[in-house]
Protein backbone atom coordinates (compact mmCIF):
# COMPACT_ATOMS: atom_id res chain seq x y z
CA UNK A 1 0.00 0.00 0.00
CA UNK A 2 1.34 3.13 -1.33
CA UNK A 3 2.13 5.73 2.20
CA UNK A 4 -0.74 7.76 2.83
CA UNK A 5 -0.44 11.60 3.75
CA UNK A 6 -2.73 11.36 7.68
CA UNK A 7 -3.60 15.04 8.84
CA UNK A 8 -3.95 15.27 12.31
CA UNK A 9 -5.85 18.32 13.90
CA UNK A 10 -5.87 18.85 18.10
CA UNK A 11 -2.32 16.78 17.71
CA UNK A 12 -0.41 18.38 20.53
CA UNK A 13 -2.02 16.57 23.17
CA UNK A 14 -4.69 13.63 24.27
CA UNK A 15 -6.15 11.60 21.55
CA UNK A 16 -4.55 13.55 18.54
CA UNK A 17 -1.23 13.14 20.17
CA UNK A 18 -1.59 9.43 20.62
CA UNK A 19 -3.05 8.69 17.32
CA UNK A 20 0.26 10.95 15.43
CA UNK A 21 2.58 7.97 17.48
CA UNK A 22 0.50 5.31 16.28
CA UNK A 23 0.04 6.20 12.51
CA UNK A 24 3.89 7.44 12.89
CA UNK A 25 4.85 3.10 14.14
CA UNK A 26 2.76 2.13 10.40
CA UNK A 27 5.53 4.73 8.37
CA UNK A 28 2.21 7.32 7.22
CA UNK A 29 3.78 10.53 6.05
CA UNK A 30 1.89 13.32 9.12
CA UNK A 31 0.60 16.72 9.84
CA UNK A 32 0.13 17.89 13.39
CA UNK A 33 -2.29 20.49 13.46
CA UNK A 34 -3.14 22.87 16.88
CA UNK A 35 -2.45 26.27 18.24
CA UNK A 36 0.56 25.51 20.48
CA UNK A 37 3.41 24.82 17.92
CA UNK A 38 6.16 24.09 20.83
CA UNK A 39 3.78 21.22 22.22
CA UNK A 40 3.52 20.18 18.25
CA UNK A 41 7.68 19.78 18.15
CA UNK A 42 7.35 17.67 20.73
CA UNK A 43 4.86 15.14 19.45
CA UNK A 44 6.87 15.43 16.41
CA UNK A 45 9.77 14.09 17.57
CA UNK A 46 7.87 11.30 19.27
CA UNK A 47 6.88 10.78 15.81
CA UNK A 48 10.84 10.65 15.28
CA UNK A 49 11.43 8.40 17.51
CA UNK A 50 8.51 5.88 16.74
CA UNK A 51 10.04 5.66 12.98
CA UNK A 52 9.60 8.61 10.76
CA UNK A 53 12.29 10.24 8.58
CA UNK A 54 12.35 13.95 9.54
CA UNK A 55 10.41 14.74 6.10
CA UNK A 56 7.78 12.54 7.01
CA UNK A 57 6.05 14.96 9.60
CA UNK A 58 4.43 18.45 9.01
CA UNK A 59 4.38 20.79 11.84
CA UNK A 60 1.37 23.09 10.58
CA UNK A 61 0.18 25.13 13.56
CA UNK A 62 -3.54 25.90 12.95
CA UNK A 63 -6.71 27.69 14.59
CA UNK A 64 -9.38 25.70 13.02
CA UNK A 65 -11.95 28.99 14.00
CA UNK A 66 -9.50 31.07 11.42
CA UNK A 67 -11.49 30.01 8.63
CA UNK A 68 -10.32 32.52 5.79
CA UNK A 69 -6.15 30.65 6.73
CA UNK A 70 -7.46 27.40 6.37
CA UNK A 71 -7.13 27.60 1.88
CA UNK A 72 -4.07 27.92 3.02
CA UNK A 73 -2.84 25.50 5.33
CA UNK A 74 -4.51 23.00 2.87
CA UNK A 75 -2.58 24.13 0.14
CA UNK A 76 0.68 23.96 1.93
CA UNK A 77 -0.01 20.24 2.95
CA UNK A 78 -0.51 19.34 -0.74
CA UNK A 79 2.66 21.53 -1.84
CA UNK A 80 4.77 19.31 0.63
CA UNK A 81 3.07 15.71 0.38
CA UNK A 82 1.14 16.26 -2.96
CA UNK A 83 -2.20 14.92 -1.50
CA UNK A 84 -4.47 14.37 1.62
CA UNK A 85 -5.47 10.78 2.33
CA UNK A 86 -6.96 11.01 5.51
CA UNK A 87 -7.98 14.51 7.76
CA UNK A 88 -8.62 13.21 11.11
CA UNK A 89 -10.86 16.46 12.73
CA UNK A 90 -9.64 15.97 16.67
CA UNK A 91 -9.65 19.66 17.59
CA UNK A 92 -11.94 20.71 20.39
CA UNK A 93 -12.79 21.80 23.84
CA UNK A 94 -15.02 20.43 26.60
CA UNK A 95 -17.41 22.56 28.99
CA UNK A 96 -18.24 21.56 32.56
CA UNK A 97 -20.79 24.26 33.91
CA UNK A 98 -24.86 24.38 34.31
CA UNK A 99 -27.07 25.78 31.72
CA UNK A 100 -27.95 28.62 34.14
CA UNK A 101 -24.38 29.50 35.16
CA UNK A 102 -23.13 29.65 31.56
CA UNK A 103 -22.29 33.09 29.67
CA UNK A 104 -23.45 32.41 25.84
CA UNK A 105 -19.69 33.19 25.11
CA UNK A 106 -18.90 29.80 26.31
CA UNK A 107 -21.62 28.29 24.19
CA UNK A 108 -20.46 30.04 20.98
CA UNK A 109 -16.58 28.99 21.46
CA UNK A 110 -17.86 25.27 21.94
CA UNK A 111 -20.01 26.09 18.51
CA UNK A 112 -16.78 27.60 16.93
CA UNK A 113 -14.14 25.31 18.04
CA UNK A 114 -16.12 21.86 17.84
CA UNK A 115 -18.62 22.25 14.81
CA UNK A 116 -18.04 25.56 12.93
CA UNK A 117 -13.80 24.59 13.00
CA UNK A 118 -14.63 20.94 11.80
CA UNK A 119 -16.67 21.71 9.07
CA UNK A 120 -14.74 24.52 7.72
CA UNK A 121 -11.40 22.77 7.34
CA UNK A 122 -13.33 19.41 6.34
CA UNK A 123 -15.19 21.78 3.33
CA UNK A 124 -11.25 23.17 2.63
CA UNK A 125 -10.08 19.52 1.98
CA UNK A 126 -13.26 18.09 0.23
CA UNK A 127 -12.36 19.64 -3.22
CA UNK A 128 -9.22 18.18 -3.36
CA UNK A 129 -10.95 14.85 -2.39
CA UNK A 130 -13.63 14.65 -4.99
CA UNK A 131 -10.94 16.09 -7.35
CA UNK A 132 -9.07 12.97 -7.07
CA UNK A 133 -12.20 10.44 -6.47
CA UNK A 134 -10.47 8.73 -3.39
CA UNK A 135 -10.18 10.11 0.02
CA UNK A 136 -11.09 9.84 4.06
CA UNK A 137 -12.55 12.23 6.59
CA UNK A 138 -12.78 11.37 10.05
CA UNK A 139 -14.01 13.70 13.42
CA UNK A 140 -13.86 12.79 16.74
CA UNK A 141 -17.12 13.25 18.27
CA UNK A 142 -17.90 11.42 21.49
CA UNK A 143 -20.93 9.54 23.35
CA UNK A 144 -22.12 13.29 24.59
CA UNK A 145 -23.03 13.62 20.61
CA UNK A 146 -25.67 10.70 21.56
CA UNK A 147 -26.38 11.25 25.04
CA UNK A 148 -27.53 14.19 26.92
CA UNK A 149 -25.99 14.66 30.65
CA UNK A 150 -25.73 17.31 33.43
CA UNK A 151 -22.51 20.13 33.30
CA UNK A 152 -22.19 19.89 29.52
CA UNK A 153 -25.16 21.45 27.23
CA UNK A 154 -22.73 23.19 24.89
CA UNK A 155 -20.96 20.22 24.33
CA UNK A 156 -23.15 17.88 23.84
CA UNK A 157 -24.83 20.15 21.70
CA UNK A 158 -21.85 20.64 19.46
CA UNK A 159 -21.16 17.03 19.69
CA UNK A 160 -24.71 16.20 18.19
CA UNK A 161 -24.03 18.68 15.49
CA UNK A 162 -20.71 17.25 14.59
CA UNK A 163 -22.63 13.75 14.11
CA UNK A 164 -25.27 15.23 12.05
CA UNK A 165 -22.80 17.11 9.93
CA UNK A 166 -20.77 14.24 9.12
CA UNK A 167 -23.43 11.37 8.63
CA UNK A 168 -25.31 13.70 6.36
CA UNK A 169 -22.12 14.35 4.52
CA UNK A 170 -21.19 10.76 4.50
CA UNK A 171 -24.55 10.09 2.27
CA UNK A 172 -23.35 13.14 -0.10
CA UNK A 173 -19.63 11.65 -1.03
CA UNK A 174 -19.49 7.99 -0.09
CA UNK A 175 -20.62 7.48 -3.95
CA UNK A 176 -17.30 9.45 -4.93
CA UNK A 177 -14.83 7.63 -3.23
CA UNK A 178 -14.60 9.51 0.20
CA UNK A 179 -15.05 7.74 3.10
CA UNK A 180 -16.38 9.42 6.57
CA UNK A 181 -15.66 7.66 9.98
CA UNK A 182 -17.15 9.50 13.30
CA UNK A 183 -15.37 8.13 16.12
CA UNK A 184 -17.56 8.53 19.68
CA UNK A 185 -15.13 8.25 22.43
CA UNK A 186 -16.23 8.02 25.48
CA UNK A 187 -13.85 8.35 29.10
CA UNK A 188 -10.61 8.50 28.03
CA UNK A 189 -7.55 9.36 30.26
CA UNK A 190 -6.52 13.00 29.16
CA UNK A 191 -6.59 16.55 29.83
CA UNK A 192 -9.86 16.86 28.36
CA UNK A 193 -11.83 18.05 31.75
CA UNK A 194 -9.09 20.42 32.69
CA UNK A 195 -8.97 21.88 29.27
CA UNK A 196 -12.49 22.42 29.37
CA UNK A 197 -14.64 25.79 29.65
CA UNK A 198 -16.32 26.56 32.96
CA UNK A 199 -19.47 28.67 33.09
CA UNK A 200 -17.35 31.81 32.83
CA UNK A 201 -15.17 30.86 30.45
CA UNK A 202 -11.93 29.81 32.43
CA UNK A 203 -10.25 26.43 32.53
CA UNK A 204 -11.92 24.06 34.64
CA UNK A 205 -8.37 22.75 35.49
CA UNK A 206 -10.39 19.74 37.26
CA UNK A 207 -9.83 15.77 36.28
CA UNK A 208 -13.50 14.23 36.44
CA UNK A 209 -13.34 10.81 38.18
CA UNK A 210 -14.89 9.32 35.26
CA UNK A 211 -12.06 10.62 32.74
CA UNK A 212 -9.29 9.26 35.72
CA UNK A 213 -11.27 5.97 35.71
CA UNK A 214 -11.44 5.99 31.90
CA UNK A 215 -9.45 4.41 29.18
CA UNK A 216 -5.82 4.70 28.53
CA UNK A 217 -5.26 7.50 25.26
CA UNK A 218 -2.74 4.44 23.86
CA UNK A 219 -5.35 2.07 23.68
CA UNK A 220 -8.05 4.13 22.98
CA UNK A 221 -5.57 5.08 19.84
CA UNK A 222 -5.11 1.66 18.69
CA UNK A 223 -8.89 1.10 18.33
CA UNK A 224 -9.35 4.36 16.48
CA UNK A 225 -6.55 3.19 14.21
CA UNK A 226 -8.46 0.01 13.35
CA UNK A 227 -10.78 1.36 12.64
CA UNK A 228 -9.92 4.07 10.36
CA UNK A 229 -7.92 1.26 8.57
CA UNK A 230 -10.60 -0.26 8.19
CA UNK A 231 -13.22 2.17 7.00
CA UNK A 232 -15.44 1.97 9.34
CA UNK A 233 -18.28 4.55 9.23
CA UNK A 234 -18.68 4.68 12.88
CA UNK A 235 -15.84 3.74 15.81
CA UNK A 236 -17.03 3.70 19.24
CA UNK A 237 -13.68 3.74 22.04
CA UNK A 238 -14.11 2.98 25.24
CA UNK A 239 -15.04 0.30 28.35
CA UNK A 240 -16.90 1.79 30.58
CA UNK A 241 -20.93 2.37 31.88
CA UNK A 242 -20.91 5.01 29.21
CA UNK A 243 -20.54 3.05 26.24
CA UNK A 244 -23.66 0.47 27.35
CA UNK A 245 -25.50 3.92 27.27
CA UNK A 246 -25.03 4.21 23.89
CA UNK A 247 -27.11 0.86 23.39
CA UNK A 248 -29.47 2.09 25.84
CA UNK A 249 -30.21 4.92 24.07
CA UNK A 250 -31.09 2.99 20.63
CA UNK A 251 -33.44 0.62 22.51
CA UNK A 252 -35.29 2.81 25.27
CA UNK A 253 -34.32 6.10 25.11
CA UNK A 254 -37.06 6.76 28.19
CA UNK A 255 -34.75 4.18 30.31
CA UNK A 256 -31.68 6.27 29.51
CA UNK A 257 -33.23 9.56 30.70
CA UNK A 258 -34.18 7.78 34.12
CA UNK A 259 -30.53 6.71 34.90
CA UNK A 260 -29.24 10.18 33.71
CA UNK A 261 -31.75 11.78 35.71
CA UNK A 262 -31.08 9.34 38.56
CA UNK A 263 -27.05 10.07 38.59
CA UNK A 264 -28.10 13.91 38.59
CA UNK A 265 -29.62 13.70 41.61
CA UNK A 266 -27.11 11.97 43.57
CA UNK A 267 -24.07 13.95 42.05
Amino acid sequence: MPTQTIWITGASSGIGEALAVRFSRDGARLVLSARRESELERVAERCREAGLEADQVLVLPLDVTDWEGLSGSVQRVLDTFGGIDLLVNNAGVSQRSLCKDTDMSVYQKLMDVDVMGQIALTKAVLPHMLERGTGHLAVTASVAGKVGVPHRTGYCAAKHAVMGFFDALRAEVEDQGIHVSTITPGFIRTDISRNALAGDGKAFGQEDDDIAGGMDVNECAEVIFKGLQAKKREIPVGKGKEMAALWIKRISPNALFRIIRMQNRKS
